[in-house]
């Protein structure tokens, strides 16, 4: 395909310079030959130094007056402006006006086999650069797009509840990633490339690829099922499998937690989509566990009064909903009560001060009421039918006499 268009450009300007040379043809004197140089140079300088500056800062003033300050252009549009600056396009229009120039003079002196060759460059050079300029403008359009997607995205993030910050970087991602390839595959067309090829053997190497990187690009799915289904959001505080902590990070391949022992734990998201999950966040509020166990010969009901009197007025401790004491064992050496209260904002820090200051104050409660919390204890008891314990007998050895004979 490139070459049937370079050989029509050529043929074109091969056609354009027999014109123009028919036409300058008629001017045979040197005299006139040397007016129409000196016309034509200075045509050339008023064009390039005077006219074209102009009119390209007055379009420039007019875009960005009538085009790039309107309400409605997105910022990112402003911004991206930079990429298209004035001096470029002046610069490029001054060197067309002097190409130009200076092919019309070598054919106004004769110099046909000169201006042929330049003839030919350009019909080869000017179509390429048309479609460089063309790349680079879609790549650009690419850039301001990307941009004007990521501040829409960011407001109706902002206004909605139905998307965290997970779910906005990857669809902004996807949708980078779309935009992305559909400007390059509108560049290789430009170009002339062929892609029915390219996507053969972009077809082949997925079809590799994916053998190869099961794992990851089973993490890959899981990351898009974990945005959509949202067991957990930045911040929360969970329990995955046997690990928990403040979950710091989420990408589409892994999820990275803090433990309270500031470690990070990296688990892969496929791993993740197949594990109990424990959100102790979810609902801004926690219900705690911490067992006692008190004597035998104690009352139990004036233990769990004196417990559940000991749990009120605590900093960490909810009052609503109440806190509950409840007999739950009979344990070897004492009865078990379990007392249960709520927490707010939980953490594994709360947490921890939250069962210290339960634990401290039910000791305190107990200790001044005269309820004994036992020790681990057993008590031996002899059955009946077999009579009881079997003693045995002490017997100690006893010292030998000996006789000692006399001399």
């Amino acid at each position: 395909m490139a070459p049937q268009g370079g050989a029509a450009g050529s043929g074109q300007a091969a056609t354009w310079l027999q014109d123009l040379r028919s036409t300058l043809a008629q001017f045979v004197s040197t005299e006139e030959r040397l007016g129409i140089s000196a016309a034509l140079v200075a045509l050339a300088l008023g064009i390039a130094v005077f006219l074209a500056p102009r009119l390209v800062s007055r379009a420039t003033a007019e875009i960005r007056t009538r085009v790039l300050a309107h309400p409605r252009v997105p910022d990112a549009v402003t911004d991206a402006a930079w990429l298209f600056p004035a001096t470029v396009v002046v610069r490029t229009l001054q060197l067309a006006v002097f190409v130009g120039a200076a092919l019309s003079l070598l054919l106004l002196w004769g110099y046909t086999g000169v201006a042929a060759d330049l003839a030919e460059v350009l019909a080869v050079a000017v179509p390429n650069a048309a479609k460089l300029g063309l790349t680079v403008a879609l790549f650009a359009g690419a850039l301001v797009g990307t941009n004007v997607l990521e501040e829409k995205l960011d407001s109706y993030a902002t206004a909605s509840d139905n998307i965290n910050a997970h779910q906005q970087g990857i669809v902004f991602r996807v949708l980078q990633l779309v935009v992305l390839l559909a400007v390059g595959m509108a560049a290789l067309t430009v170009w002339q490339v062929r892609i029915g090829g390219l996507l053969v053997g972009a077809g082949f190497l997925g079809i590799v690829v994916g053998m190869a990187a099961r794992q990851t690009l089973g993490s890959l799915i899981a990351g898009f099922v974990l945005m959509f289904s949202r067991p957990f959001e930045l911040g929360d505080w969970v329990e995955i499998d046997d690990a928990e902590g403040i979950v710091t990070d989420i990408t589409i391949i892994n999820t990275r937690l803090s433990n309270a022992d500031g470690e990070t734990v990296v688990f892969p998201n496929d791993r993740v989509t197949n594990a109990k999950i424990t959100n102790r966040t979810k609902r801004n509020r926690l219900r705690l566990r911490l067992d006692v166990g008190i004597d035998y010969e104690a009352d139990i009901e004036h233990a769990e009064s004196v417990a559940e009197e000991a749990l009120t007025d605590l900093k960490f401790v909810e009052e609503v909903p109440k806190p509950q004491v409840m007999p739950t064992t009979f344990g070897d050496s004492a009865i078990g009560l379990q007392l249960r209260f709520w927490i707010t904002n939980p953490s594994a820090p709360r947490r921890a001060q939250a069962k210290a200051e339960v634990l401290r104050s039910v000791k305190l409660a107990f200790d001044r009421e005269g309820i004994k919390i036992p020790y681990p204890q057993r008590e031996l008891l002899a059955r009946e039918e077999a009579d009881g314990f079997q003693l045995r007998e002490d017997r100690r050895s006893r010292p030998v006499e000996r006789s000692v004979s006399e001399d």
